[in-house]
């Protein structure tokens, strides 16, 4: 069959006039050639690729004889009201350098795109680009391009800045990782241009090790309103406050009490770790008031290099016995004396 058009546009073979309209509305803002200034040349064909697909399968006569015939096919459907001969003339589906950029403009109307031709082309039309404010292209090499068939002048509308949500997330969730399900509410744009609401589940999967402040972004994810790009959708980690632990960095720094007969005579921690694990740490230094204890690969894992893992800090707090008996004072003081 060649190229499969309803793959293209992401439609079943059943899909209606308007599914068509809508999987072409989202697919060609997406691909616009200028909306993806890094990988234009990719992105031209598969703009001219989707437009080519809409304009065949939004054809009842054209649809019903691809369906038949395939895409190879089309070149020998007769034209309406003749005997033979094909619509497309040489080429093998008739799309000139234009149409893709006619069924763009036919969509998205003449605001905030503007359509004409420069006299001093003789009728063929200048093309001025620009994407939102500073642009993707800078100096008039850029900005303009010129084509040999017609053409229009269109200016792209602009990007919302993003919206950004946080996420609030368990040092728990930070340290194993988690899949989290959130479901969004916003409005699109349906195949009549009217604003309609939609509810959507994305998934984020939360890697071990992410910070506070990690950026997840959903491109164009938000609103959709007209003449106006949908802005992208950005969730930010936040961390939760935890019972024991405090995070530095890929560290983990956990406060200890201890009393001072302890403190001086050693002593035994016991820690649950943020997997569950359960661990025994003996103190047999003395503990001062800044004594630290470190064990390592305890920590948080690190996402840019998993092999390796912070530490675990243990500080300590020793409490001083508030009343003491006159013969334990000398015999502490008989202790320290020697």
């Amino acid at each position: 069959m060649g190229v499969d058009y309803y793959n293209v546009l992401q439609v079943d073979k059943n899909a209606t006039d308007d599914d068509l309209k809508k999987a072409y509305r989202k697919l060609a803002m997406k691909w616009h050639p200028d909306k993806n200034p890094i990988n234009k040349k990719e992105a031209e064909a598969k703009f001219k690729q989707i437009s080519e697909a809409y304009e065949v399968l939004s054809d009842e006569q054209k649809r019903q004889f691809y369906d038949q015939h395939g895409e190879e096919g089309l070149k020998d459907m007769p034209p309406p009201g003749s005997g033979g001969g094909s619509p497309y003339g040489s080429s093998k589906t008739g799309f000139n350098p234009r149409s893709a950029e006619d069924i763009f403009a036919e969509f998205f109307g003449t605001s905030p795109f503007e359509f004409g031709s420069s006299p001093s082309t003789g009728g063929r039309a200048r093309k001025r680009y620009s994407y939102g404010e500073g642009g993707a292209f800078s100096g008039t090499e850029n900005m303009h391009r010129t084509y040999s068939e017609g053409g229009t002048t269109t200016v792209l509308p602009k990007k919302p800045p993003p919206i950004e949500n946080k996420l609030p997330c368990t040092l728990e969730e930070l340290y194993t990782g988690s899949t989290r399900k959130m479901k969004i509410s916003r409005t699109v744009i349906d195949a009549n241009g009217g604003q309609v609401p939609e509810t959507e589940i994305l998934t984020i999967e939360v890697k071990p090790g992410w910070k506070k402040g990690t950026k997840i972004t959903f491109p164009d994810k938000g609103n959709e309103k007209p003449n106006q790009l949908p802005a992208d959708l950005v969730f930010v980690i936040d961390e939760k406050p935890h019972d024991v632990y405090i995070r530095d960095n890929n560290d983990l720094i956990m406060t200890q009490k201890v009393t001072l007969a302890e403190a001086i005579g050693g002593t035994m921690v016991k820690i649950t770790t943020l997997d569950g694990r359960n661990l025994s740490i003996p103190v047999k230094d003395m503990i001062t008031p800044d004594y630290e204890l470190v064990i390592s690969k305890e920590g948080m894992p690190i996402p840019k290099d998993p092999k390796n893992v912070g530490d675990m800090r243990i500080k300590f707090e020793i409490k001083f016995p508030t009343k003491l008996t006159s013969e334990q004072k000398k015999a502490l003081k008989r202790a320290f004396n020697n």
